[in-house]
């Protein structure tokens, strides 16, 4: 195990940069598989685009083999290849970043790939399963490790008809969900390597991220892989993807294919794949319920009795913290057409249509699943993220927890949501919410207990709410 400068002074020892120099300076980093080639930057060790498994097309992953040499992981690897999308939403364009099928890599950001045994979180990004990068510079985790101390290790996986395609003979479907136990396996085996503890894993996941988490949550070969599980915004009331649509999917994007799927390029796959998600648009309300999804009884995912009951077994000696926005849904609804054309009363009915919808598809759901693993003996605390002090229309919406977390002025400076808000302002007010997460990945549930929060088990009094 090392991390040391590729320069060294005469007497061979290493040369370590100064701390607060915001240089990149060249590490090497050993890990199981081989040697990579790092940066060290303002006191923290960053390696990017680092490969934990390969895939081919439509296959499922198979881990990486050890390489000989020293491999580059100073800049990003590959996102999965999603639609391209430079629509403003209220968190602001998407990113754009380059894309390629070789996409199972990491971002890791570590205080030192060093001996220690520091806590240890993976994070899987949101994007409806068709869209998003852990690599992406709104999800930068400099902020978390600085806070915490903790080894952020960011995974990017295959989604939409790449990662989710279900068609017999063509593809099994769910591999981005064996992408991310593969990338679990990769941390548990790798942590100590990188200044981190693999018997410390907390999984946090935002929108389908948080919604993957809880599909792994009962899946039996994916629940030694953590410790502690953070499900923010889990869309949980859109339910596991049946078979029969699936299948109904898989024929549509087939059709639109309209050539052998192992031969058709990236873009064409892409292609088909937006062709079908408009063929099946009634199923995709508000833009939420994604065509390509977790299929329940297909591997690794049993059916959803089956599902629960896994839940439920590995329930003892989890530990979870789990919620949602207040106003979760005005992320599809504020400032539409109803309020803009009728600006009194259709900002009351908007409003009402936020407030349930948000209730259906995220807030009650997320507390059942809460409820259903603190009866199965899990240790389970709740919370909403209130309404902050913006002048956009969108407030407590869905991802407007991120930024409390996540990324950098620049990162955030065009989102909609975050108006009338000094980065100052996020910063302090994410601050109670990086403290929680950070403490709970360090010390569990007795930490959040300190804090003064409830363990749930049911009652609105034990929600904790940040404002």
């Amino acid at each position: 195990m090392t991390s040391e400068p590729v320069t060294r002074d005469g007497a061979g020892v290493d040369v370590v940069p100064a701390e607060s120099s915001p240089t990149p300076q060249d590490v090497l980093v050993t890990v199981r598989g081989g040697t990579l080639r790092g940066v060290r930057q303002n006191g923290l060790t960053i390696l990017r685009g680092v490969r934990y498994a390969t895939a081919e097309r439509f296959a499922p992953p198979v881990p990486e083999q050890p390489w000989s040499g020293v491999r580059d992981a100073r800049e990003h690897g590959g996102a999965s290849p999603q639609p391209a999308d430079r629509s403003v939403k209220p968190a602001g364009r998407s990113e754009v970043s380059a894309q390629s099928e070789d996409c199972l890599n990491l971002t890791i950001v570590t205080p030192a790939a060093d001996s220690a045994r520091r806590p240890v979180l993976v994070w899987l990004h949101g994007g409806s399963y068709r869209s998003g990068a852990g690599s992406w510079g709104r999800y930068r985790t400099d902020r978390l490790v600085r806070e915490g101390g903790v080894v952020v290790v960011s995974v990017n996986y295959r989604l939409g008809a790449l990662g989710y395609l279900r068609a017999p003979g063509v593809s099994p479907g769910n591999l981005g969900l064996l992408d991310q136990i593969e990338a679990l396996r990769w941390v548990r085996d790798n942590a100590a390597d990188l200044g981190g503890d693999p018997e410390n894993v907390t999984v946090v996941g935002q929108s389908s991220g948080a919604h993957a988490v809880a599909c792994l949550l009962g899946v039996a070969q994916a629940r030694p892989l953590l410790r502690r599980a953070v499900l923010q915004s889990p869309p949980l009331g859109l339910g596991l993807g049946n078979p029969a649509l699936a299948a109904r999917v898989a024929e549509r994007f087939l059709t639109r294919l309209g050539r052998d799927p192992w031969e058709a390029s990236t873009a064409e796959v892409l292609a088909a794949q937006q062709s079908s998600e408009r063929d099946m648009s009634g199923r995709a309300g508000f833009g939420m319920a994604p065509v390509y999804g977790p299929v329940a009884g297909v591997d690794p995912l049993p059916g959803v009795p089956g599902w629960r009951a896994a839940a439920q077994e590995g329930a003892e000696g989890l530990e979870v913290v789990l919620g949602t926005t207040r106003r979760e849904i005005a992320y599809y609804l504020a400032a539409g057409p109803i309020s803009r054309r009728v600006p009194l009363v259709g900002r009351a009915v908007e409003d009402g249509l936020i407030d349930a919808v948000t209730r259906t598809v995220f807030a009650r759901p997320t507390l059942r699943f809460g409820r259903l693993l603190a009866r199965a003996g899990a240790r389970v605390f709740a919370y909403r993220i209130d309404d902050p002090a913006s002048t956009s229309p969108y407030r407590a919406c869905h991802t407007s927890d991120l930024p409390l977390l996540f990324g950098d002025e620049l990162a955030w400076a065009d989102a909609p949501m975050l108006a009338g808000l000094a980065w100052s302002e996020l910063s302090d007010r994410g601050a109670p919410i990086r403290s929680a997460w950070l403490s709970f990945a360090s010390g569990g549930a007795e930490a959040l207990t300190a804090q003064g929060w409830s363990g749930y088990s049911g009652r609105a009094a034990e929600v904790r709410h940040f404002r």
